[in-house]
């Protein structure tokens, strides 16, 4: 079957394949002697080594163990556990609507204790108003040509955003200040949405810091995706088409380890307020 047309699930699939062949030419031993090693057929290394059987934990730290890589396992298991979410195309996630799809997240928000989230093209979803959510989810929807249930999923999504005023939640956010000037419905939708944010930066369980666009970048970290850490196990990153759920310890230390590199570039506290009260201001003045 040609790459071009391996479903997301498939190559996340054959790519582990790959990963464990790769160690176990490293280790310079054969497919036989891997097999001797774990105590299975030589046709059972074959067919998890051509991504033909998906492979269990046991069979993972197995093969790990015969490579003398013991340490990879739990990076591979990680993997392993999410070959069929961690690369999920847009279309299939919402092809039931957008609200179900802010429907589906409330427990994972509803569990996690600490966030870190960043964004560089739209105000986070934690954060977002009902109007400023509604403008952008249909916008959205027009784009994938999906059924426009927008203000139902703004609502979802909304209430889903409880969490940063009840319970036991943390939240360490990053926006770049592009986002703050980046329209999203009309003039009052914005003001509203900014308006927002000065109010939410105030509670004791949010640290919103903004990047400066003047931010000096030399050496540091450029503007990436946006990406949410929960509790430092999961990775979501969202792309054009399709969203990334990351899982691999060394991947979710890669995204904090960008996370803490962003973070010295942004202002907190009152040069972030005076920021957004510019954003404000500049809307206001331009209409």
């Amino acid at each position: 079957m040609p790459a071009s047309s391996l479903s997301g699930a498939q190559k996340a699939r054959v790519a582990l394949a790959e990963r464990l062949r790769e160690l176990r030419l490293d280790a310079e031993i054969t497919g036989r002697e891997l097999a001797r090693r774990c105590g299975w057929s030589e046709s059972k290394s074959s067919r998890i080594e051509n991504a033909k059987t998906s492979p269990t934990d046991a069979d993972i730290r197995a093969w790990c163990a015969a490579c003398d890589a013991a340490p990879r396992a739990a990076d591979l298991i990680a993997a392993n556990r999410q070959v069929n979410t961690m690369y999920v195309e847009w279309r299939r996630l919402e092809r039931a609507g957008l609200r179900h799809m802010q429907e589906s997240r409330v427990s994972l928000y509803q569990r996690t204790r600490q966030f870190h989230v960043y964004c560089s093209h739209v105000i986070p979803g934690i954060f977002q108003t009902t109007a400023y959510a509604t403008a952008l989810l249909e916008t959205i929807a027009g784009f994938r040509r999906i059924p426009n249930d927008a203000a139902e999923a703004a609502q979802a999504r909304v209430q889903r955003s409880s969490v940063i005023r009840e319970g036991d939640h943390r939240f360490a956010v990053l926006v770049e200040e592009t986002v703050l000037h980046y329209r999203i419905g009309d003039v009052g939708v914005m003001a509203g949405q900014l308006g927002q944010l000065l109010a939410v930066m105030s509670l004791p369980s949010v640290s919103l810091g903004v990047i400066p666009a003047a931010a000096d970048r030399r050496g540091v970290m450029w503007p990436l995706e946006a990406f949410t850490i929960f509790d430092q196990r999961q990775v979501d990153i969202e792309l054009l088409s399709a969203a990334v759920n990351v899982t691999a310890p060394t991947e979710v230390a890669l995204y904090l380890r960008a996370f803490e590199e962003l973070s010295p570039l942004a202002v907190h506290g009152a040069q972030a307020r005076a920021l957004i009260v510019g954003a404000i201001e500049r809307l206001t003045t331009a209409e």
